[in-house]
């Protein structure tokens, strides 16, 4: 109990939020400017991100042997713009190429000139170094001006190393584009939404500490290769920092301002407000970290790094929110909602929407959650018409970029797998029987690796020899991945030959098998997890099991709305492997937060006034902040969008949609018109909540969301 005289009480009880401000004004100068250093440590090379266990993983394991330096191939693509090529447009190529060989980046192999068998357009490769990292794009237009000296051609560049420019672009500025993106929006809601200047900026704040600090330590992490960080992780690593963040700071800042209309000492409000949000807090940061570091079970890298880097990102948001803000709130009090100060008059604000709303579901419950699960299912159904086959080639991106432009050249010309041909690799001695075992249907040529040399022998590494198997088809069609797992089947059964099978298509055919598994390991997992923490939160067992249900299902319509407007309004024939578990984790973990905001304010409820009376006044104080928390996050993670990949377009629809469609119909009319039905059954196997006799709760009065 603090004495003395009232002066010294007051500056003790500064002292504590001062001595919080200092120090997050000092984690964010002296860790702020690692948001914008975290690229330097990130890699965009996809080969890196292969399932480790994968046969063509192994193939590019071996393959490497078979180069003096580890290589990227770029395909170069002349297309006559005079009909026939004529043999000075091909000297011409030959002189480029051999000119390419030389480029900074270049490992000095070339490819001798192709010519197409319609005779109207030539073909070569040159390698480049696979640890170029975002100089690559230097390579690429050096290769490029000297392609363009061929005269009266169109060129075109594509193949791996020229994808990876494409994306290393693609990413360019990720640090300020999204970040300035997603801030701006968040922060023109909060405006328009509070209708408070200081409010806004301080929860803003906030979530730039908490992102400063995150990517610092994964900064650290990933330099000392602990962690693999990609564009795509450094892009939602930003996203679910400012996101959770900021629905963490609205959750408090919304009760402390509850609480400053109960109480005259702000105080006492921000103790009162503290002590009832940092259990939902703190159990919501831990359903997202914990769904995050379950995806560590995946055998896909990215999804990997994923997992820690967005587990530190959510404690660095959980952090901030009980520590910074209400360190600055409580030395601000009433000023933060300035100019609408909230005044000590013993009345708890509330937008009259959520009382109408709580007055339907108490009204008719039965019907509410009836209506409610018959959209969600409508929806639902359509979920297994979903095609996460993967992303063809030419829809990697959202806008046109270069390579694409080049692989149309290159598939009008020559065989649809040229320039990324299926990899054997195969024990020396059996060469020829593997080779004539290799001419299955769809393959258009093989032919033996011999290091650059055209005619030269077999190139032999370790007792192996590689030959590469050109396919009819593009390599990123479903055409192309059955023909090579034909190739599979017919190389294994090669006796003593021990061969594989890699590449670009064999690539993407694993990893969509490594992602099918990945999703049937581990969302059970997660969803375990989630309703472990359920249970401990709400000391209950029925009501974890509704919550999770309720949110599987959310999740399970968006994925259904996402088969049909994906190919409908967007364009996009496919989505990759990897987007439905991704939106798994995202949308069940943060679906679940809304409904953890809102039963700890019923179950605090339900101790006053019983379950079901409970469950209305519970809906109807946090509705507006559950909202508008959930309108924010969507609005985040749709920032994404700024990115012109099919990938995280499809991330940020999914989740977009996704947490809007929990915010809005199952926290707000699912999951309150099942707990007024119930009553207090919904807390079995535990008592129902003792009715504790207090005074009367005013009335709530008001127009604050």
């Amino acid at each position: 109990m603090l004495t003395g005289s009232p002066t010294a009480r007051r500056r003790t009880r500064l002292l504590i939020p001062l001595a919080l401000l200092v120090v997050w004004l000092g984690l964010g100068g002296a860790f702020g400017s690692y948001a914008g250093k975290l690229s330097q440590v990130s890699t965009n090379d996809r080969a890196a991100f292969l399932p480790r266990s994968a046969e063509s993983t192994e193939v590019a394991r071996l393959g490497a042997g078979f180069q003096t330096a580890a290589a990227l191939p770029v395909i170069v693509v002349w297309e006559s713009r005079d009909g026939a090529v004529g043999p000075g447009q091909r000297a011409a190529a030959e002189r480029a190429l051999r000119a390419a060989a030389g480029v900074p980046g270049a490992t000095g192999q070339v490819s001798p000139v192709v010519p197409a068998e319609d005779g109207r357009a030539l073909q070569g490769v040159v390698q480049l170094r696979s640890d170029l990292g975002h100089g690559v794009g230097d390579s690429i237009r050096d290769i490029r001006e000297l392609a363009q000296q061929v005269p009266d051609t169109t060129v075109g560049l594509t193949g791996p190393a020229a994808i990876g420019a494409d994306l290393g672009s693609a990413f360019a500025g990720i640090d300020g584009l999204l970040l300035g993106v997603a801030l701006g929006v968040v922060l023109l809601i909060l405006l328009a939404v509070y209708r408070a200047v200081l409010l806004p900026l301080l929860v803003i704040l906030g979530a730039v500490f908490a992102l400063g600090i995150a990517c610092a330590l994964v900064y650290v992490l990933a330099d000392h290769g602990a962690v693999r960080v990609d564009g795509q992780v450094q892009g939602l690593l930003s996203i679910l920092v400012i996101g959770a963040a900021t629905d963490y700071g609205l959750l408090l800042s919304a009760r402390f301002r509850e609480e400053l209309h109960l109480h005259g000492d702000r105080y006492a409000a921000m103790r009162t407000a503290w002590r009832q949000s940092v259990e939902p807090i703190a159990a919501s940061g831990t359903t997202v970290a914990l769904g995050l570091l379950v995806l560590l079970l995946s055998d896909l890298t990215n999804n990997r790094a994923l997992g820690p880097v967005g587990a530190i990102g959510i404690g660095c948001a959980v952090l901030s929110a009980l520590t910074f803000l209400p360190a600055a709130l409580v030395l601000l009090g009433r000023a933060a909602y300035w100019p609408a100060r909230p005044a000590a008059d013993g009345r708890a604000p509330v937008h009259g929407v959520w009382r109408r709303v709580a007055a339907l579901v108490g009204r008719r419950p039965r019907a509410t959650w009836a209506a409610s699960l018959a959209v969600l299912a409508a929806m639902a159904a359509f979920a297994p018409t979903l095609d996460s086959g993967g992303v063809p080639q030419t829809e990697l991106f959202i806008k046109e970029q270069p390579s694409i432009v080049g692989q149309r050249l290159l598939s009008a010309h020559f065989p649809g797998g040229s320039g990324n041909p299926a990899v054997v690799i195969a024990s020396a001695g059996h060469a020829e029987a593997v080779a004539a075992a290799a001419a299955v249907p769809g393959v258009a040529g093989v032919r033996p690796y011999t290091g650059g040399a055209p005619g030269g022998p077999p190139k032999v590494v370790d007792g192996r020899i590689r030959l590469d198997a050109t396919l009819a088809d593009p390599a990123d069609s479903d055409a192309a991945v059955a023909t090579v797992r034909r190739l599979r089947a017919a190389v294994h059964t090669v006796p003593g030959a021990a061969a594989l099978v890699g590449g670009y298509t064999a690539q993407q055919d694993d990893t969509r098998f490594t992602a099918e598994r990945d999703r049937a390991l581990i969302a059970p997992v997660v969803l375990i997890c989630i309703l472990a923490v359920l249970v401990l939160l709400l000391r209950s067992l029925l009501a974890p099991v509704l919550l999770v249900a309720t949110v599987a299902l959310s999740y399970l319509a968006t994925i259904g709305v996402s088969a049909l407007v994906f190919p409908h309004v967007f364009g996009f024939s496919a989505t990759d492997p990897s987007v439905p578990l991704y939106g798994f984790v995202f949308l069940v973990a943060l679906g679940v937060d809304y409904n953890i905001f809102l039963m700890t304010r019923v179950r605090e409820e339900s101790r006053r006034v019983g379950t079901r009376e409970g469950v209305l006044r519970g809906l109807t104080a946090t509705g507006g902040v559950i909202t508008s928390a959930g309108v924010v996050l969507a609005a985040t993670f749709a920032a994404l969008g700024v990115i012109p990949l099919a990938f995280l377009a499809q991330i940020a629809f999914i989740v977009a949609f996704g947490v809007l469609l929990d915010t809005l119909l199952v926290r707000s009319l699912l999951v309150p018109a099942l707990v007024r039905d119930l009553g207090d059954r919904v807390w079995w196997p535990a008592r129902p909540h003792p009715v504790t006799v207090r005074p009367p709760v005013p009335e709530p009065v008001g127009d604050h969301v």
